[in-house]
Parts: structure tokens; sequence; C-alpha cells
């Protein structure tokens, strides 16, 4: 052994983990041959758990504070008589620190559309994404199942397995809630608590404690949510006929001001009125309607006494306003003169 490496092994008496940056979860003390000295001190802060591993096994766990490490500090090593040697140990022992802190805003997603059964759209791919939180609360499971002996082990590196983990049980709670899709949208709040409810399990054997779980969007494919959109908005406008006429009605100003415009506005009126009832027609999904529509029949153009009662019909509801009405008049009159 060098005079170096000797001298450093007899100042290694104080274990402990500062954890100067965020985003590790396990952490092994270096050690100069992987030996610790008997009688080294142990200090494991609040937020932190450590575990001594001897001869490749968990010896004991240690939480917040200061310890003595003497084969009476660690029941399992009573029966080695070597550590009063302080140079050479036939025994190899580790020392990984743990971080307890709560791990908050990490993210979850679906990377691909998950198919469900609908019971409004049939078979849809939905989307969905959240966020989630959890902490480190059995170290012993977690070294066993996942860090190892690894010299450290990353939130990142756990990340992957956790967001599989998150996204099948998303799609066997939403394909087993039978809830249309759109209630989800009312129900995020209980559709996470039962995703975190089924979680549960799997984080608790690897040594973790999943302390908050939220679905913030459930989401379609573009193309199925602009037919929804479409859907929607044909139910916003309620009866087509009216909405028909009052398209009609509202361009009657723009129409009065180009020459014979306001005219044709009784054919127009009457032709919007006859579509209005061709689209209702379609959307009931092409049945006839319980009575026959009544014809309307279109005015004779030619006729200034039938253009002059119409006019002043649409005068009478408003429909024009007096200036147009007189200005449509006089040349009705003008023309019937001439």
């Amino acid at each position: 052994m060098s005079l170096g490496s000797f001298i450093k092994k007899q100042f290694i008496d104080v274990l402990q983990w500062n954890e100067d940056s965020d985003g590790t979860l396990a952490w092994r003390y270096p050690m100069e041959d992987f030996e610790i000295q008997y009688g080294a001190s142990l200090t494991v802060r609040d937020s932190q758990m450590a575990v001594f591993v001897n001869e490749g096994k968990v010896a004991d766990v240690f939480g917040p504070g200061r310890y003595t490490l003497t084969t009476q500090t660690i029941p399992l090593l009573t029966n080695l008589k070597n550590w009063d040697k302080l140079f050479e140990s036939p025994f190899k022992s580790d020392v990984y620190f743990f971080s307890t802190r709560l791990q908050l805003g990490r993210k979850w997603g679906t990377p691909q559309p998950i198919t469900i059964r609908d019971k409004d759209f049939g078979m849809v791919r939905l989307r969905a994404f959240g966020m989630y939180s959890y902490k480190l609360v059995d170290p012993k499971h977690f070294f066993t199942e996942i860090s190892g002996t690894r010299a450290s082990y990353t939130v990142d590196e756990l990340e992957q397995q956790l967001r599989n983990l998150v996204v099948a049980t998303m799609s066997a709670t939403l394909g087993g809630s039978e809830l249309p899709f759109l209630d989800m949208a009312a129900n995020q709040i209980l559709l996470a608590d039962k995703m975190r409810e089924a979680m549960l399990p799997t984080f608790e054997r690897y040594g973790l404690a999943l302390d908050n779980f939220a679905v913030e969007n459930i989401s379609l494919p573009e193309e199925l949510q602009k037919a929804i959109d479409t859907r929607i908005s044909m139910g916003m406008v309620g009866d087509m006929g009216r909405y028909t006429q009052y398209q009609v009605a509202s361009s009657m100003p723009l129409a009065a001001q180009n020459e014979g415009g306001i005219a044709g506005v009784g054919a127009g009126l009457a032709a919007g009125v006859g579509m209005g009832q061709v689209m209702m027609d379609a959307l009931r999904g092409g049945q006839a309607p319980a009575t026959a529509p009544v014809p309307v029949a279109a005015p004779a153009a030619d006729d200034p006494e039938a253009r002059l009662a119409k006019l002043k019909a649409l005068l009478d509801k408003g429909l024009v306003t007096q200036a147009d009405y007189d200005s449509a008049k006089a040349e009705i009159l003008k023309k019937l003169i001439g």
C-alpha cells in the first residue's frame, strides 16, 4: 500500500452526503479499497437515509442522525473480529446514501394514442398527459430492486420505467372505466384517483411512495376533434330555417346598396328558407317531415305591384330601413312611369 493511500484511508472517518445537486436518488460513498475504519462516524441528514452493505449484503439501514460504526451499532457484524485492525481488513463494506425528498413536477404522457371503446363514438384513440410526485421511502427495496451497486442513480434514469408504468395503468383504467369521452373532462380527478390507487402496489415494490397523481388533459386526434366541434356548432345553431332567415335579413342593407339588389330580396329570402328546410332534413337523416312543407311561390319579378307589396311587407317587419324602402320604391315607380 502506498503512503498516500495509507494516509487517505486514515482520514476517512466521517461519512456524509451533502447533496450538492438535485436529481440524485442514490449515491455510494467513495472509499479507498471499499474499506471502512472501525469507529467511523456516519452522518445522515434529514431527507436522507443510508444503507450499510457488507460483503455484498445489506447489513443495516440508518435514518437521519449521527452514528459511530462499531459492531455494537451494526449487530450483523458482531461475529467479525477484524475491525480493530486499522490498516488492512479482510472484508469489504459500502455505504449508500438515498435521498428521501419529494420528487415534484414529474411529467407523464402517452407517446402514442391509446385505443379504447367509447359509448358515443365507438373505437377512439386518446392521448393524455399530466404530472405526478413521489419519494423514496424504503432504501433497502430500492437498492435491491433498482439502483444496485452503481456509484449513483438519478431521477432521470428512473423516469422511463415509471412513465411506462403510468401509461400501462392508464390504458387499463380508461379501458375499464366505461366512461364516455365527453364525460372524461368532468371526471379527471376521479380517473386520477383510480390510476393512483392502481399504481400504489408497484411503487411500493420498488421502495417508492406515490404522493400525488394528476391527469391534466385527455384529448382526441385532431380529425375527430374537428368532427366533434362541427357537431357542437350545429347544435348551437338550432333551427336551421330561422338561422338562414337571420342571415338573409342581415345581408339586406348591403344588398340594397347594389342596383336591383333589394328587388331580389324576396326571392333570396324564399330560397334561404327552402335551403334551411333541406339542410334540416339532411341533419335528421333524410327522414320525410311529418307534414309536407308549404311550397313557397316565387314572386313575379316583373309585377310592380307585387314588388311594392313585398317591399312594404319587409318594411313592416323591420327587415329594411325606411331609407332603403323609399329608395327602392322610387326606383320601381320610376321604371313604371317610364
